[in-house]
């Protein structure tokens, strides 16, 4: 009887994946393997590591208990494979398969050398689409074929459309707007409660990863002394729900806002578990929509909540796939600096940044705001190269795989892409990070000062960037009432801005 091998991804933790849908559990050998290379590619924080390998020897276990034969490959297992490629050769000399069988990656280079198996290993590989998403990468193309500009706006209302969600009987959006944003961006105000994030037990399994980790990834970025993250489906069900029930009302109005030594505020924290499969997205949109119907959440957070979902993460995706892989290398700005030294250390004295790395340090987290408003933000204006922007971002994140965090970082927050995905840069001075957050009271520079010493860095280094590329973006009619400003200015204050830009840029370690 013919016999497949089936690999299962780090990032396709769930039974409902193709892969493990097209095989018989009875006679085919299931593979999860913890390569060398897929930590090394980037040195990937310590918590994002641990909780992987975590999730997949949980789900390992999973699939034993529901009568599958797994074969597990453990990094300290005895063996160390160097590649998916070498993992998968060693077990179609053990196992002897007729064919391998696997769902597409996420990312571009694992599906390139996926695509080279069957020549090297003389054996039928067939790679199936992953059907977790609401749109597939051929539906995607299609969607943007002709079209100018492929705005997520538009998508988003087709998905809704398509799959029925947040809909009137009669078809039109509930409360008779597609998109609620607007009612999204309230300042956070002095005694708001934020309710305690969900925090997983650790059980063995989950210790000896850490330890594991803790003794062979020390040189990568951050620690795991806090790591509390979900590393089974019930345990990332369980943090859904908590946030469907303590959080989902208020993160509609909050979900902008940036408090000082307070990283989770009303946010879900469940990206990580949406891209590793512990979650189906789904089942996250459903769950969320049912709080509205059933009165126990406002449609504007609702609304945010799924547009981030079934508009956005799938939007994304889309163009990741649609772009590659010429996406990797977009430079719009010709962006040339090397990422400041703070993004490692926080040894900065921009409270908003040293914040958002901190956190980013201490749970491999940090919410959308403080990644494109102020890592990204801060990034943009000082010419940073999207090369070191993308790697650490890819670095730092434990919800982070190149085809969610590329788009995210090239398109929203550098638009080294020159518009595909955003219809200007969203770049902002001071008054932003002022506005949304605390950081600014508590800062060694002064947000009210426009130049100087002692002045915020984000406010010079606004109009510098501005004036610096106005060759490619004074045309932008988003930026028309910005250069109209930059155009009256005097020649005196100009010159300030770009003798205070150049020195901080000069001198960007020590600020």
């Amino acid at each position: 009887m013919p016999k497949t091998l089936c690999l299962i991804l780090g990032d396709q933790l769930t039974t409902a994946i193709s892969s493990l849908k097209a095989i018989d559990k009875t006679k085919d050998v299931v593979l999860l393997a913890e390569v060398w290379d897929e930590t090394q590619y980037v040195k990937h924080h310590q918590q994002k590591i641990a909780f992987l390998f975590s999730a997949m020897r949980h789900f390992a276990e999973q699939l034993r208990e529901r009568g599958y034969q797994v074969a597990y490959y453990a990094l300290d297992g005895g063996h160390r494979y160097q590649s998916f490629s070498t993992a998968v050769k060693h077990a179609v000399n053990t196992h002897k398969p007729d064919n391998i069988v696997v769902t597409e990656p996420g990312e571009y280079r694992v599906l390139k050398a996926m695509q080279q198996w069957q020549a090297d290993l003389g054996i039928d590989v067939d790679i199936l689409e992953d059907d977790r998403f609401y749109c597939s990468i051929q539906d995607f193309k299609t969607w943007a074929k002709g079209r100018k500009q492929l705005r997520m706006e538009g998508f988003y209302r087709e998905m809704r459309k398509r799959h029925a969600v947040l809909l009137t009987e009669s078809g039109t959006p509930e409360g008779g707007k597609w998109n609620y944003d607007a009612d999204n961006r309230k300042p956070p105000v002095k005694g708001l409660a934020v309710p305690k994030p969900y925090q997983a037990k650790l059980d063995d399994t989950t210790k000896a990863v850490i330890k594991l980790v803790a003794e062979t990834f020390s040189d990568h970025f951050g620690d795991l002394t806090e790591f509390h993250y979900a590393v089974t489906r019930q345990q990332a069900l369980t943090a859904l729900n908590k946030f469907i029930d303590e959080r989902l009302v208020d993160f509609g109005s909050y979900q902008d806002a940036m408090v000082t030594d307070e990283p989770w505020m009303f946010h879900a924290h469940i990206g990580l578990y949406l891209n590793c499969g512990l979650l189906l997205p789904d089942e996250c949109v459903a769950k969320a929509e049912l709080a509205y119907r059933e009165g126990r959440a406002p449609l504007n957070a609702v609304e945010g909540f799924i547009r981030q979902i079934l508009g956005w993460r799938e939007y994304i995706r889309g163009i990741y796939w649609l772009k590659m892989p010429d996406y990797e290398h977009e430079n719009f700005f010709d962006a040339s600096r090397p990422l400041p030294s703070f993004y490692w250390d926080a040894d900065t004295d921009m409270q908003c940044l040293k914040q958002c790395v901190q956190q980013t340090q201490t749970h491999a987290y940090a919410h959308h705001i403080q990644r494109l408003m102020v890592l990204g933000n801060f990034a943009l204006l000082a010419g940073i190269d999207p090369q070191f922007v993308n790697k650490w971002f890819l670095i730092v994140y434990a919800d982070a795989y190149q085809w969610v965090e590329l788009p995210n970082v090239t398109g929203m927050a550098l638009f080294a892409d020159g518009g595909v995905i955003a219809s200007k840069p969203y770049a902002a001075s001071g008054a932003y990070i002022n506005r949304m957050s605390n950081y600014c009271k508590s800062c060694h520079y002064q947000v009210k000062l426009k130049t100087g010493s002692e002045a915020c860095p984000f406010n010079y280094l606004y109009w510098y960037f501005l004036k610096t590329n106005a060759d490619k973006l004074s045309r932008n009619p988003r930026l028309a009432i910005a250069y109209k400003n930059l155009n009256n200015m005097d020649d005196d204050k100009l010159s300030e801005i770009m003798n205070s830009a150049e020195a901080f840029l000069n001198n960007m370690n020590e600020a």
